[in-house]
C-alpha cells in the first residue's frame, strides 16, 4: 500500500469544503512546466484541480481551464503555435466562445498566454523581449479590471507582486485594437515601474470582449504561498498575490461563498 508523500506545507482544502464543487482543469502539453504548481495554486484557492492532457478532447465536465507556463511543443515555429491546435484546444475554442449560456472562463499564464493570442481567443500576439534576453523575476502589476472572474477579489488599481519568468513576452497588437483594449477597459493587468519587455502600453494581461477569457504574462501561481512566493513588506518570499486569481475564480463558479 502506498500512500502520496505530502508536499511541505500543504494547505489543501479538505473534500469537505463546500468550494471543492470548483472544478478546475489544468492542461498539459508536452514542454509545460507549470502545471503542478497551478493545480497547487487551484488547491490553496479552495477549488478540485483536475488534470487535462493535450491529446484528449474531451474536459471532463471542469467549470473552467488554465492553461499553464512553460515551452509547450519547444516552442518550435512560434511559442504557442503548435499548442494551438492540440485536441483539448479545439474544445476549449468551442467552449469558451459559446454564444448560448455562460462561456467557459479560461485563463492563460505565460506560454498560456501565446496560447490563447494564437487561438484568437485573445487580441495580439506576442513576440520576442525587446532587449531579446530571458527575463526572471519578481514583477509589480496594477489590476486595472476586477470584472472577470479570475480577478472578482481584488480592488479596482490594486497593486500586486508576482514573478514573471519570459523570453516571448512582449505583447504587441495593432493601434485599432490597441485602442479597443483600453477604451473598453480589456487591460486587466498592467506592469508597473519600467516594461520588463517592452509590451504595447506596458500591458502585462488582457481579456476578451466577454470577460471570461483571461490571459496574462506573470506567473501568479508562485505567488500563493508564503515563504514561497516574492518578498513583501512582512517578509522574505511571503507574498502570496497571485492566490487572489485563484480564490476570485472559486468565488465567482460558487456564487461568491469563498
Amino acid at each position: 500500500m502506498t500512500a502520496e508523500t505530502p508536499l511541505i506545507g500543504d494547505h489543501t482544502a479538505p473534500e469537505t469544503s463546500p468550494l471543492a464543487g470548483a472544478r478546475i482543469g489544468v492542461v498539459t502539453f508536452p514542454g509545460t512546466l507549470d502545471d503542478r504548481d497551478a493545480a497547487r495554486a487551484v488547491r490553496l484557492g479552495g477549488g478540485t484541480p483536475v488534470p487535462l492532457w493535450h491529446a484528449e478532447d474531451a474536459l471532463h465536465g471542469v467549470d473552467a481551464v488554465i492553461l499553464p507556463g512553460g515551452f509547450s511543443y519547444g516552442d518550435y515555429l512560434r511559442a504557442g503555435a503548435i499548442a494551438r491546435f492540440a485536441p483539448v484546444m479545439n474544445t476549449i475554442i468551442t467552449e469558451a466562445g459559446a454564444v448560448a449560456g455562460s462561456p467557459l472562463p479560461v485563463l492563460g499564464i505565460c506560454n498560456g498566454f501565446q496560447i490563447l493570442t494564437e487561438a484568437h481567443l485573445l487580441p495580439g500576439s506576442m513576440i520576442k523581449n525587446d532587449h531579446l534576453k530571458f527575463t526572471c523575476r519578481d514583477q509589480v502589476l496594477r489590476v486595472e479590471n476586477t470584472e472577470t472572474a479570475w480577478t472578482s477579489q481584488f480592488t479596482q488599481n490594486e497593486l500586486i507582486t508576482v514573478p514573471m519568468k519570459n523570453q516571448d513576452g512582449q505583447y504587441v497588437v495593432d493601434d485599432a485594437t490597441l485602442h479597443a483594449l483600453e477604451d473598453q477597459g480589456r487591460v486587466v493587468f498592467r506592469y508597473v515601474g519600467a516594461s520588463p519587455n517592452g509590451s504595447k502600453n506596458d500591458i502585462a494581461g488582457v481579456t476578451n470582449e466577454r470577460g471570461n477569457v483571461v490571459g496574462l504574462m506573470p506567473h501568479p501561481e508562485h505567488a500563493v504561498e508564503a515563504g514561497y512566493g516574492p518578498d513583501d513588506a512582512t517578509g522574505l518570499r511571503d507574498g502570496t498575490d497571485g492566490l487572489t486569481i485563484f480564490t476570485s475564480v472559486v468565488s465567482s463558479l460558487t456564487g461568491g461563498n469563498a
